[in-house]
């Protein structure tokens, strides 16, 4: 039986949840997810662990916050002045806003809280700080694209 390996493009279905429990995404009820082993489209750990499954193997992943996310930093929380939010966004608890450096790069903030005139941001990826456990069934294996 053919088995996945670097450089092979895959379709995917998976649960990905926390500690606890909780579902934080899921390729249930939606089309597995495609990508090329070896691309770093996805955390290297998950995609690593498909490496020598063949069609229709399942297994359980876990992945430390530090070989996902990382840890949350409590400096990537910063108030600033609603002044320098463009007028016209909407700003909701949970909202997702891009922002751009001094580099150019686009970085993803959540608003946290909204005060008067000031804006509570977090620039910390929604899964910082958070081990994640992955059920995967590798559904296809398309081709070795090299």
């Amino acid at each position: 039986m053919t088995q996945a390996a670097n450089a092979d493009t895959v379709q995917l279905h998976y649960t990905g949840k926390l500690k606890d429990g909780t579902v934080f995404d899921s390729s249930e009820d939606r089309d597995p997810i495609e990508f090329k082993i070896g691309a770093h489209i996805i955390i290297p750990k998950l995609e690593d662990s498909v490496i020598g499954m063949s069609v229709g193997d399942k297994a359980s992943v876990e992945i430390t916050c530090e070989e996902a996310y990382g840890p949350r930093h409590e400096d990537a929380v910063q108030t600033v002045d609603r002044s320098i939010i463009p007028g016209d966004t909407e700003l909701t608890i949970g909202k997702q806003l891009q922002a751009t450096d001094q580099e150019g790069q686009p970085h993803m903030l959540i608003v946290v809280a909204v005060e008067g005139d000031t804006v509570t941001l977090d620039g910390n990826h929604p899964l910082a700080g958070e081990d994640l456990f992955f059920e995967i069934e590798l559904v296809k294996i398309l081709a070795d694209t090299c």
